[in-house]
């Protein structure tokens, strides 16, 4: 049995992110170098195993949105891109991402999808300044269901 599922979301951010902020959200979607600070998704805990074979708690960071190529269980393409909307009226970033995620990496990408609702363009903000995020689903599911950021949280389907 696998606990895999598919994150899919494609949003249009605002025209305010500094070049730092850019840099680290290219790193986390697998097109650019990891940036000597991270500023938006800051610790990256694992548990590993010290020369005595005691437990201790190290940081690894590591992208959230960079699977790219064939996906592992739920079919299709993995990919992430960010492009710049200057040319348009609109303008910005347009964000698309297709991932392959495991329920263990939900509080980390949780943080990144947090940090890109307070970004998003007014036209994805609904009434009540709900941001549907994205959208997730099991592999083994046919439906997705929409994954909601409200007051700074984000709302994972049960």
């Amino acid at each position: 049995m696998s606990d895999v599922y598919e994150l899919a979301m494609s949003v249009d951010l605002r025209d305010e992110l500094s070049e730092p902020e850019l840099a680290e959200l290219r790193w986390h979607l697998g097109i650019g170098p990891q940036p000597e600070r991270l500023s938006v998704v800051t610790e990256f805990p694992i548990v590993v195993e010290d020369e005595a074979g005691e437990p201790v708690i190290e940081d690894e960071p590591r992208p959230l949105l960079a699977g790219n190529g064939a996906a592992w269980r739920i079919g299709g393409a993995l990919g992430s891109a960010l492009v710049d909307r200057t040319a348009l009226p609109q303008k910005g970033w347009s964000l698309t991402s297709r991932q392959e995620i495991h329920p263990d990496d939900f509080d980390k990408v949780g943080e990144l999808l947090c940090w890109l609702a307070e970004r998003v363009h007014d036209t994805h903000r609904q009434v009540d300044d709900v941001v549907p995020i994205g959208y997730l689903r099991f592999h083994e599911s046919l439906m997705p269901e929409v994954i909601e950021v409200a007051n700074g949280r984000i709302t994972w389907p049960a």
